[in-house]
């Protein structure tokens, strides 16, 4: 890292934008915590005027696009690239990571209920799917942390421009989940939106969406991962599964200075 001559009060500044970005952001993620739960928040994935079916998923199904789209156009290098020349480096990120949250918060707010039932799961069975909604949200939060949390937000680079140091992207390491699949936040947010007791139209179609993009989106990234890490790479992505791991299927924890975290 490299001392930085950039004025303090604009580095204040990085500093305080970085910290409401992963604010934002953290509140979002407990929202859709009840958002889909149906619990807590003004209007959950089933509450709420319906209108016109036609209407309503054409204007979900937007919403969905929306939301693909942003998380994934702003990920990729050349995107970034073009960014950079007029959002500062130190809070690119963060302008992603706020960028999504409120994506994600119009999503929500925009959400057309489609209240049709597709499954309605009681006693025992509805409480198993509840801890699987909850073991899905608990893997986001640990594989975020295995990598490199404060970097996936936003937080080390703004935090170091703050210190008067550039930051250097973290390393590619398969740390705990890393070890068994490639990408362990993706298969958390994949349990998370598909584990529910009472499955609607509605949160179908939002659960359909994302998958999409997950699987789209994993694949463009693993491209850029590929250029920044060759065949170290590779051979990671030969041997251990993308998604959902497969008995007897793990690499002993592995570390390359020379590029990024993974997601």
């Amino acid at each position: 890292m490299t001392d930085t001559d950039e004025p303090v009060p604009f580095r204040v500044f990085a500093l305080g934008y970085g910290l409401l970005a992963y604010l934002a952001f953290l509140f979002t993620v407990l929202y859709y915590v009840g958002f889909l739960a149906n619990v807590g928040v003004p209007s959950g994935i089933d509450e709420g005027s319906t209108g016109p079916l036609v209407e309503a998923v054409a204007i979900d199904g937007g919403l969905i696009v929306l939301f693909g789209l942003q998380h994934s156009v702003m990920a990729r290098s050349w995107f970034k690239d073009r960014w950079t020349r007029v959002v500062p480096d130190p809070i690119e990120r963060s302008t992603f990571v706020l960028g999504s949250a409120l994506v994600l918060l119009a999503l929500a707010w925009f959400w057309r209920p489609l209240p049709t039932t597709i499954w309605d799961v009681d006693g025992p069975a509805g409480w198993v799917l509840w801890g699987v909604f909850g073991l899905g949200l608990a893997i986001v939060v640990l594989s975020s942390c295995q990598i490199s949390h404060t970097s996936l937000f936003g937080l080390r680079q703004v935090y170091e421009y703050y210190r008067g140091r550039s930051s250097s992207p973290p390393p590619f390491q398969t740390p705990g989940l890393y070890r068994y699949v490639r990408h362990p936040l993706m298969t958390g947010i994949l349990l998370w939106i598909w584990a529910t007791p009472h499955m609607t139209l509605g949160h179908l179609l939002l659960a359909g969406g994302l998958t999409v993009y997950v699987l789209v989106g994993t694949r463009l990234e693993e491209r850029t991962l590929i250029d920044v890490h060759g065949e170290a790479y590779r051979e990671y992505r030969r041997t251990v599964p993308m998604l959902l791991p497969r008995p007897g299927t793990s690499v002993d924890s592995m570390s390359d200075e020379t590029g990024s975290g993974q997601e």
